[in-house]
């Protein structure tokens, strides 16, 4: 039985410790405290919209094995409350705690479109793919109200840039006139993550993503339109969707993805703790049975980290999960590959229009 003390709407059940504040250190939320003192209950489980400052928008990723080079993040925190989420742990950093802050304090970076346009037009930049977002989902809740993933792919446009897109909303599809745009030049990929076939376990493990059904429509909506789309089954996590390889990657391909990809879960950091109290609230009839599966995973612990194996995994059900994803790529992704972006055309508009010579 589930237990009755589940937050709804959310992902994480519970906030846990920053590792970057001492044990002494105390944050206070004086409104919450106010009404608590005057006997009003107070929305706890409200979002909140914060505004940030960065000098910087385009990040160089530094990890040999994630598959990006250069990524952008327009929020910090995801309302999607993906309970296996490996941004989590970056919320600390801004000091918050990778738990129920992640989902209720979204971090929103107003200048990211004016931060890219002067990234692209420096003069020692060289086109390469820029990720929107390596992070957080830049189509999650919080794009609907500010709209700056809209308008970096205006900027991508404007320069004949080349992005990619890594999202599990299909508020993508919004923007559907500009991603258009982009693909006549072979500028645009977009990846689209699906983690199972059940809106059982979609409620539960992403309780404010877009329904299966839906994000099925969005991969074949785009792949109509030409718009290359990978899906992302990721992560496949032990006897929660590792039975769905097959199934899932039969669906995405007729609705006309043209590759997949995956990840073994890891729980590293905080996520280990927030995931633990999540299953033995949640799924508490498998918990024991999920959380040793991970760590047959990953040499005896949630926690992985080492290049190369941290998103495959070890031993023998990382070894079925694998081999599981090469007999869905030689059975439904046959004669399909993802094209490689265009990188050609940015020298010749970093001006924002064409150079005439």
């Amino acid at each position: 039985m589930k237990s009755k003390s589940i937050i709804k709407g959310r992902g994480a059940q519970q906030n846990v410790h920053n590792r970057f504040f001492e044990l002494s250190h105390e944050i206070r939320d004086d409104f919450l405290e106010y009404c608590q003192k005057e006997g009003e209950i107070a929305d706890k489980n409200k979002t909140q919209y914060l505004n940030v400052f960065p000098k910087t928008i385009v990040n160089k990723v530094t990890s040999p094995d994630v598959g990006m080079a250069y990524s952008m993040n327009m929020y910090q925190g995801c309302e999607h409350g993906c309970i296996y989420c490996y941004a989590r742990n970056s919320h600390e950093f801004w000091g918050y705690s990778a738990g129920l802050d992640f989902e209720r304090r979204i971090l929103v970076k107003k200048d990211a479109p004016k931060l890219l346009e002067s990234h692209l037009k420096k003069k020692s930049w060289k086109a390469h793919p820029i990720v929107m977002s390596g992070n957080t989902d830049c189509y999650q809740p919080a794009e609907q109200q500010f709209k700056l993933t809209r308008q970096c792919l205006e900027v991508f446009l404007k320069y004949k840039h080349p992005t990619a897109i890594i999202t599990k909303n299909a508020l993508i599809l919004r923007d559907l006139d500009l991603l258009k745009e982009l693909a006549k030049d072979n500028l645009i990929g977009v990846n689209i993550s699906i983690t199972s076939l059940s809106e059982d376990t979609r409620r539960i493990l992403e309780p404010r993503t877009a329904t299966i059904k839906r994000r099925i429509q969005t991969v074949k909506e785009l792949s109509d339109h030409g718009i290359p789309v990978n899906v992302m089954l990721a992560p496949i996590i032990p006897s929660i969707n590792s039975h769905e390889i097959l199934p899932m990657a039969k669906v995405v391909s007729e609705a006309g993805a043209l590759s997949i990809a995956h990840t073994v879960v890891r729980l590293n950091g905080a996520i280990g703790e927030i995931f633990t109290d999540w299953i033995k609230k949640t799924l508490p009839d498998r918990a024991d049975k999920v959380l040793h599966q991970i760590e047959n995973c990953h040499g005896g612990t949630l926690n992985e980290s080492r290049f190369g194996l941290r998103m495959r995994g070890e031993g023998q059900i990382a070894k079925q999960i694998n081999d599981l994803i090469k007999l869905a790529r030689s059975k439904y992704f046959k004669n399909k590959v993802m094209p490689r972006l265009n990188t050609s055309l940015h020298e010749q508009y970093k001006d924002g229009q064409m150079k005439l010579f």
